[in-house]
């Protein structure tokens, strides 16, 4: 982007209100005129000195504003305060038309207050973190992607997944998950992350990423330096994690390794505190130079844009008030400092809190003034200085959403995984008679597997009852093997009773949800994982169960010493 773009954008985004921008136009080509030649030359230098100390501050924001519409008191606070980007939750989504039109009010908001153009982000990881979901393709849990192994594949799902971004006019993701499934109990992070291995993981977190960004959406690896081995959940309580360096560097900063080489445009620290990395008792990473600039700058060589998690978390906010932990974070390194309950006024006197603290002397202009220069050059790479608005009646054929549904039939192909066949039944053998006990709550299954005849079907309720169970045992009697599907059989007693009330020898299990339903019957013959319940899933099981395709899938996290990350059958 030229200097000459950027004024030509200016002009361009004015729309009806013609005299407060004429009047902006030529206040900032007053101050273009006071900027050193050499500067000019660069146009982000440009842009940034002619931003004044409040402007400045305010980039370093990313905020979150109520509704699923821009009302008076947010576009008020857009226009006065001009933060750097904002992040979706739950009550901005509504359909892909409204989300476009909701970031248009969001951008030209600021365009015709004379303001940068925001970073748009939210957090759409695949699986359970979707905050995108009613008419978008709904993307698997992440695991899936790691099970098929193909960093070309990991890069076209990222990629799809940035060009339904796009669409509606968001141009970040906090995604992915860079963290590691490394300890079952840990239930913020379980089911989000590529799966328990660092080698497995690194390749297709890399390939995600290139794949995001190339599709012109910033992509944001968390959370650094791993979140996989706490139990705490850091929206609640500040957790600890107390394993030496050599761990955390042969382990948990392997994808982070392998993100900063896929050349991510931002990493999220979490806040957590690593005795091992920080010796001041209790300071989370978010809050740490020794994490974000000593390890993750310095020692690691990253100079891309660094994001706290929210720190309105309890984790933090329990200890350090809002404005106190944002002068904490800005010492320390970050540069996007992000919040997800805080209130207009709230930002407001943090944004003026940070400006104070240049005027006092308590933060160096020059330290904010890094943190300022890596967002906008961030925002020129991805050419969000250059916003224009979307038409929302096109949403519907930018999301590109039958292409994506094709991908995810592909990409459940590639991951469906055989982790354990004791008795060589997958693919089951046509001679043999089978029973097929399946939730009848899922009529495609019976609509979508039905691929040879005589097989005896049994659907029973979501929570088997005790007769209902009577009738898989009896089909199980009738026939040589049994193939049962379970949906979170780990967490439901009545699906774990249901599959132990069968022949272990001869049954075979499809978990369509969480691939831990072993663990509730680790001695059936056979067992089969999707890892995510999507549409998708189940032709893809079926086809491998009948052998119209072979099983390509590795197993991508670890269920105990005899079935560890990578295993099939």
């Amino acid at each position: 982007m030229t200097l000459t773009v950027r004024r030509e954008f200016k002009l361009a985004a004015c729309g009806p209100r013609l005299l407060a921008c004429s009047l902006f136009v030529g206040l900032w080509a007053a101050l273009l005129w006071a900027v050193p030649a050499a500067a000019q030359s660069d146009p982000v230098e440009t842009l940034l000195q002619s931003l004044t100390l409040e402007q400045r501050a305010a980039q370093l924001f990313l905020v979150r504003l109520s509704g699923s519409s821009l009302n008076s008191v947010g576009r008020e606070f857009l226009a006065r305060w001009q933060p750097g980007g904002l992040a979706l939750l739950g009550d901005n989504i509504t359909t892909p038309e409204g989300i476009t039109r909701l970031t248009n009010a969001y951008q030209q908001t600021i365009v015709e207050a004379g303001g940068v153009p925001l970073l748009i982000a939210v957090d759409q990881e695949g699986g359970p973190i979707s905050h995108l979901r009613e008419g978008f393709t709904v993307f698997p849990t992440p695991a899936l992607l790691t099970a098929a192994g193909d960093p070309t594949l990991a890069a076209r799902v990222g990629g799809a997944i940035a060009e339904e971004l796009r669409a509606v006019g968001i141009n970040m993701n906090l995604a992915p998950v860079a963290d590691l499934e490394t300890q079952p109990a840990n239930w913020l992070i379980r089911r989000r992350a590529f799966g328990s291995d660092p080698a497995m993981t690194a390749p297709i977190i890399s390939g995600f990423i290139r794949g995001t960004q190339a599709a012109g959406v910033l992509a944001t690896a968390k959370h650094f330096p791993g979140h996989g081995e706490t139990t705490t959940d850091s929206h609640a309580a500040l957790p600890v994690i107390d394993l030496p360096y050599e761990r955390l560097d042969a382990i948990e900063l392997v994808p982070f390794r392998a993100a900063i080489a896929g050349g991510t445009a931002a990493i999220m620290v979490a806040h957590i505190w690593y005795p091992a990395l920080e010796p001041q008792p209790e300071l989370p990473a978010s809050l740490s130079g020794r994490v974000m600039t000593d390890l993750l700058r310095r020692q690691l060589g990253y100079d891309g844009l660094i994001a706290t998690d929210a720190l309105d978390m309890d984790a933090v906010d329990r200890t350090y008030s809002y404005p106190q932990a944002i002068l904490m974070a800005i010492q320390a390194g970050a540069d996007l400092l992000v919040s997800a309950h805080i209130g207009p006024d709230s930002h407001a006197a943090a944004i003026q809190a940070v400006a104070d603290a240049v005027r006092s002397g308590q933060l160096s202009a020059a330290r904010l003034d890094e943190s300022v220069r890596r967002i906008l050059r961030a925002k020129q790479a991805y050419h969000i200085l250059d916003w224009q608005p979307l038409d929302p009646n096109q949403t519907a054929a930018r999301l590109n959403s039958a292409a994506h549904e094709r991908l995810l039939d592909e990409l459940f192909l590639a991951g469906v995984t055989v982790a354990v066949d004791r008795q060589g039944w997958v693919p089951l053998p046509p001679e043999r008679s089978a029973a097929i006990v399946y939730p009848a709550t899922r009529t495609q299954i019976n609509r979508e597997c039905s691929l040879r005849p005589g097989l005896r079907w049994v659907g029973v309720s979501d929570s088997p009852s005790e007769e209902e169970i009577g009738w898989a045992r009896d089909a199980a009697l009738r026939t040589e093997v049994t193939v049962v599907f379970t949906q979170n059989a780990e967490s439901n007693p009545q699906q774990q009773a249901l599959v132990r009330a069968l022949p272990p020898e001869r049954t075979v299990v499809v978990a369509l949800w969480s691939p831990y339903d072993w663990l509730a019957f680790p001695d059936i013959a056979a067992y089969l994982t999707t890892y995510s319940p999507a549409r998708a899933a189940v032709p893809a099981a079926c086809a491998v169960l009948f052998g119209q395709a072979p099983a390509q899938g590795r197993l991508s996290i670890t269920l105990s010493d005899e079935l560890p990350a990578g295993s099939r059958s």
